[in-house]
């Protein structure tokens, strides 16, 4: 199911279908995720939110190839990622999505120029071009003066604009971000916003999770997610309209 006006976006980079996830514990089973049907175009910055235990969390994971559903199929630009080896779902992680996590997961006692160079060091990038890029990407979130901070001297605020620079590093065409303002005060949380507005802007394709409505607000789509289903999908382009899934 696309958005809508996906005819205004590129050709579609995420595509879920019918995907489920089941959790088993003790013979006890525990449904995350329930005939989930959406797909992304390039060029989207989709905002999904539920409340907690909506499976938000674990359709992210899937997105981010860093947990495979029970059933269904998810094709990340053009690539069936339940056909990949292990080998090749790294690759995926390291240079087609960025991550950007509410905890920030910075190497703590390390500069930000460092941490911002990690993903290109796992990709064996020559180093003089991950100082280069490096530099360049932390000087673009505003923290062109704080490159030889170490995280842990760094604000709430500023460690977060470490953590996009570094999933800026590899040019990924996704940028997943989980909760990205949740440890943030609201202004700080608005201003990491503004940066995602500006990577999108610039063509990259976002998808958000977020619990917070002026923060979904700043997004041109929002998925409502609830029980492990869709309920609702709305654009910033047109009034709400009710999303119903094909019963199957």
């Amino acid at each position: 199911m696309a958005g809508a006006n996906a005819t205004n976006y590129g050709r579609p980079i995420i595509q879920v279908s019918h995907l489920s996830k089941v959790y088993s514990n003790d013979s006890v089973e525990t449904v995350a995720l329930a005939d989930v049907s959406f797909e992304v175009r390039e060029g989207e910055f989709v905002a999904i939110m539920g409340p907690s235990g909506s499976g938000k969390s674990t359709l992210m994971h899937i997105l981010g190839a860093l947990d495979t559903p029970t059933s269904g199929t998810y094709v990340l630009d053009g690539k069936n990622v339940g056909q990949l080896s292990r080998d090749e779902l790294a690759a995926i992680r390291n240079k087609n999505i960025g991550f950007v996590f509410q905890a920030y997961n910075l190497l703590p006692r390390t500069t930000a120029l460092k941490n911002v160079m990690i993903p290109m060091a796992y990709a064996r990038v020559p180093k003089t071009e991950r100082l280069k890029r490096a530099t360049a990407l932390l000087d673009r979130v505003g923290l062109g003066d704080r490159i030889d901070h170490a995280s842990n001297q760094l604000s709430g605020g500023q460690q977060q604009r470490v953590a996009i620079a570094r999933a800026m590093a590899m040019n990924p065409s996704i940028i997943l971000a989980d909760e990205p303002t949740g440890n943030l005060a609201t202004a700080q949380g608005e201003e990491i916003i503004a940066i995602f507005q500006d990577l999108n802007d610039q063509g990259h394709t976002i998808v958000m999770i977020t619990h917070e409505p002026y923060i979904a607000e700043h997004a041109k789509r929002t998925v409502f997610i609830q029980d492990g289903r869709i309920v609702k999908d709305t654009d910033s382009h047109t009034s709400k309209r009710a999303f119903v899934q094909k019963e199957h």
